[in-house]
């Protein structure tokens, strides 16, 4: 697993496709640089953000990282769904791998991380967001688990983290009924921790830094270690999540929804209801008429 990086022209600089990548005022910058897709990211997009993540550990004067979406209209979709219908239960442990190793690297960081959110923030760019330590998010920022809507699982981060944000109920309903959140009920319902006007979501995103700037660094190394061990603990809620969603991938069922999506029509999903009915059907019918036992030839 992995892709190589070329070294720029400048020294100590890594040249990215998928992102941008930059340091300014000890400040790191990680922006997913999609916009044709709506920052939908994948597999060279987490692994040039995982690189460019690890990299800040290179340098002490670092005092924060921030990640945002390229252009006006999406933090990020979440999964590239062009890339993602090449997953089946073969493969499915490469993207899920890189998505466990996304997050770890973000939550592992000495430093807070914070989300830089404008516009739709969905799904897989969701659970980027939940990662996370901060968000601030722009007045026009929509939030929501599509996973139901497109045959996809949201179990890297979504089902561990939002009960514990949100609470029990909320999470079922944002995740079962595919419930978005305008930035302005995200906050009140503790789901990011800001909202502010467009305009000014980069200069409170820069107060934010400069406050980090001037906190000390061991004690954010601490804390962040601190607050994060209960949740470090659904390490292993992580690992049964994405051997669940292995078997969801390349399937009949998660094809559909995600093409229906790329086609802009409503998913047929019901086919696949009664296809698993007319299967139980015959099981009963099976079972009523003395069929699930052995034939006599081959009894003797």
């Amino acid at each position: 697993m992995g892709i190589t990086f070329n070294t720029s022209s400048k020294p100590g600089e890594t040249a990215y496709k998928d992102i941008l990548f930059e340091v300014k005022d000890q400040v790191a910058w990680v922006t997913i640089n999609r916009p044709r897709v709506r920052n939908a990211f994948r597999e060279q997009t987490l692994d040039e953000m995982i690189h460019a993540f690890s990299s800040t550990r290179l340098d002490p004067m670092i005092a924060c990282a921030v990640v945002t979406g390229a252009g006006d209209e999406a933090f990020s979709a979440g999964g590239d769904f062009h890339a993602m219908m090449k997953l089946n239960r073969a493969n499915a442990h490469m993207w899920n791998d890189r998505m466990l190793g996304l997050a770890m690297t973000i939550r592992g960081l000495p430093i807070p991380v914070i989300a830089m959110v404008n516009g739709w923030c969905m799904g897989g760019g969701h659970e980027l967001a939940l990662w996370c330590d901060l968000v601030i998010a722009s007045e026009n920022a929509v939030f929501g688990q599509t996973g139901a809507k497109v045959a996809a699982c949201p179990t890297v981060g979504a089902t561990q983290y939002l009960p514990r944000i949100i609470g029990e109920r909320l999470a079922r309903e944002m995740i079962f009924m595919a419930r978005t959140f305008p930035a302005a009920e995200a906050v009140q319902v503790g789901l990011i921790n800001r909202c502010v006007p467009k305009a000014d979501l980069l200069k409170e995103t820069l107060a934010w830094c400069e406050k980090a700037k001037g906190h000390s660094a061991q004690t954010l190394r601490a804390t962040k270690k601190s607050l994060n061990y209960e949740s470090d603990e659904l390490y292993a809620s992580w690992q049964h999540g994405m051997e669940l969603l292995a078997n969801i991938w390349g399937t009949e069922e998660s094809l559909e929804g995600m093409q229906a999506f790329l086609d802009r029509r409503k998913p047929d999903f019901n086919r696949f209801r009664q296809r698993n009915k007319e299967a139980l059907d015959r099981y009963h019918a099976d079972c009523a008429g003395d069929r699930n036992q052995a034939t006599r030839q081959a009894a003797e």
